[in-house]
């Protein structure tokens, strides 16, 4: 008889750091779209020069969020202030364990009074809809599952298109017939587009300014129109499923936190709510850091770089583990550009019938959901590199690691390992490799403690 929840299927995995490495699941798929409309490089470097339109439509999950205690509830479980936090306002929200490791995160939109949006990936929605079903609270919640894993994945609630780049106000100008939102960071307005009501957020992915858009599905296609139209004259390109995900390298942020919810006492009423085929069942793992524990996968905020969200004016889940976390040490959130000899001579290897390095994917090289690829300096782990790609717009190989602190001063030289240590047997439809390394440099930690740094250009030679 089959597992009736995700305890159960656990209980019934054995060893589960060894089951998810060999999952049959790749990394997120980003359907709805062309795999490139131009090119996968002319795409990438528009969203530096002149401005891109994304399709976020449909690979991500949304949870309406409404009621009375929604706030009080939100506040409960997310590690960030929510001092402030009104309406036609979004954040970054980031919900942790009990015992301080993260379990994902998502952009909290609030909408209106007593009703909200969360997007982004299942693990931090799963957490928000356990406890609206089982705190106590007065809040009702809906999902809406992306689209790969629906029956219908093409009638969503919502469309959400970004305008990201240099021209990206030039093109909300021109499709809106008014002048661009003048806007604060994550602030909110109403626009009219194609005749249609849009709700706009100030955001930037890859570094550059732009506005997220959303609105009834019905009325996406107009919209989505209207800015491509509105775009041409400003030289705008549409970005395929290709690029889209490698825009991360450029922005910095890792989008691959393991929900941290495989173990521990205090999650197994939690564990018992979730389903025995559901996102955390399915997550595969990939990559050269292959510990014992699963524990080992779990990240804490400031790993992520999300240290300067932990705010101990509320009460929140994770809250006492954190303040005994907060003094450290901390490994650091860090860009590494890999060394282009290095890299050549790794995929050169393709050309040998024997002793193939893992091939390296253009633009993304990313093999599993949560990709986690072993660092080292000096001889010893010095930490983990957790997405990794190329950027058209620097010329290189990049890959977003995870360092300790000695190690992570922008010039330090570390080496990446690639490729899984059994030589790629860990599944048995995936090709034989032999592991190689690759030296790099940290060349940008994004997010100090004290304030965001804005990817640009040049980054390599202004990191702080």
């Amino acid at each position: 008889m089959g597992a009736s929840n995700f305890e159960q299927w656990l209980a019934g995995a054995g060893d589960i750091v060894e089951v998810l490495r060999n999952q049959p699941a790749g990394p997120n798929v980003y359907p709805g779209v062309p795999a490139e409309y131009t090119n996968w490089r002319d795409e990438q470097m528009a969203w530096q020069r002149t401005c891109v339109l994304f399709n976020q439509s449909y690979h991500m999950a949304d949870l309406a969020i409404e009621g009375p205690d929604a706030l009080r509830m939100l506040g409960h479980l997310g590690i960030n202030s929510f001092k402030g936090f009104v309406p036609d306002r979004a954040k970054q929200f980031v919900p942790c364990t009990p015992d301080g490791y993260v379990i994902g995160d998502g952009i909290l939109f609030y909408l209106a009074e007593n009703s909200f949006n969360l997007v982004g990936r299942a693990p931090a929605l799963n957490w928000v809809r356990y406890h609206a079903e089982t705190g106590g609270y007065d809040v009702r919640c809906s999902y809406d599952e992306r689209s790969a894993a629906r029956p219908d994945p093409f009638n969503r609630v919502s469309y959400r298109f970004q305008l990201q780049g240099p021209a990206a106000a030039g093109v909300m100008e021109a499709a809106t017939g008014a002048p661009a939102p003048d806007l604060k960071f994550f602030h909110m307005t109403h626009a009219s587009i194609a005749g249609k009501a849009v709700r706009v957020l100030r955001h930037g992915m890859a570094g550059q300014p732009g506005f997220e858009l959303f609105g009834p599905w019905a009325d996406g296609e107009d919209v989505r129109q209207a800015l491509i139209a509105a775009g041409e004259p400003f030289g705008m390109r549409l970005v395929g499923g290709r690029a889209y995900s490698s825009n991360t390298l450029e922005s910095g942020w890792i989008p691959s936190p393991l929900p941290a919810v495989y173990t521990g006492d205090s999650l197994k009423a939690y564990r018992q709510w979730l389903p025995a085929d559901g996102y955390e069942a399915r997550a595969s793992i990939g990559g050269s850091f292959v510990p014992k524990r699963i524990e080992d996968y779990y990240l804490t905020p400031w790993e992520l770089g999300y240290g300067f969200f932990v705010k101990f004016d509320h009460d929140f889940i994770g809250r006492a583990a954190l303040e005994r976390l907060q003094s450290g040490p901390h490994r650091v959130k860090a860009t590494l550009a890999l060394d282009d000899a290095e890299v050549m001579a790794a995929m050169g290897t393709m050309m040998h019938k024997d002793a193939r390095a893992k091939f390296m994917e253009f633009p993304s090289a990313v093999y599993s959901m949560h990709p986690f690829d072993q660092v080292m300096a000096d001889g010893r782990p010095a930490g983990i590199s957790t997405w990794i790609g190329y950027s058209a717009s620097e010329g290189k190989m990049l890959t977003l690691a995870m360092l300790d602190a000695d190690c992570a001063k922008p010039g330090t030289e570390v080496t990446l390992i690639w490729g899984e240590p059994d030589g790629g047997t860990r599944k048995p439809a995936v090709e034989r490799h032999v592991q190689v390394e690759i030296r790099a440099t940290v060349c940008h930690v994004p997010y100090a403690a004290t304030a965001r740094q804005a990817y640009a250009p040049g980054w390599r030679t202004r990191a702080s």
